[in-house]
């Protein structure tokens, strides 16, 4: 009996360490219940830097930019940053022709402010309806 209270401690033990490693410091949850089923943080602040994760877009390709790019708006606000302090964007895409055809519609975010970039033409993202992912690498200001 002491062998399985010994090992049931351990085992709680264990859940709760694995728990306080789930909850990790910098990390951003836009949707805690989803990313949680998942698995990842919207957006995990290492030193000066903010890695977002990828932000997805459905429907038409123009209508999928504005969405994509307002919803990472939102992350990078939630965290102290606008797109000014993007140093970095990936972007996956089903369809790169109606992407490069929408391309122009994520410039007003930037207002001048170009990040390094990377686009990739994928043959499918997470849900089968999604046609954009765009993940960025934000820098803090010193002293931010």
């Amino acid at each position: 009996m002491n062998k399985l209270n010994a090992l049931i401690s351990s085992l709680l033990l264990a859940a709760g360490a694995a728990h306080a490693a789930d909850t990790q410091p910098g990390c951003y949850h836009a949707n805690e219940t989803a990313e949680r089923a998942i698995g990842y943080c919207s957006a995990v602040r290492n030193g000066n830097l903010l890695y977002v994760s990828g932000h997805t877009g459905s429907g038409d390709m123009p209508g999928a930019v504005q969405m994509v790019y307002t919803k990472l708006g939102k992350t990078l606000a939630a965290n102290g940053l606008t797109f000014a302090d993007v140093v970095k964007e990936n972007i996956y895409t089903t369809d790169m022709d109606a992407l490069v055809k929408a391309k122009d519609l994520r410039l007003p975010f930037y207002n001048n402010h170009l990040p390094a970039a990377t686009w990739v033409s994928v043959q499918r993202l997470f849900s089968p309806q999604l046609v954009i992912e765009v993940e960025l690498i934000a820098a803090f200001p010193p002293g931010k």
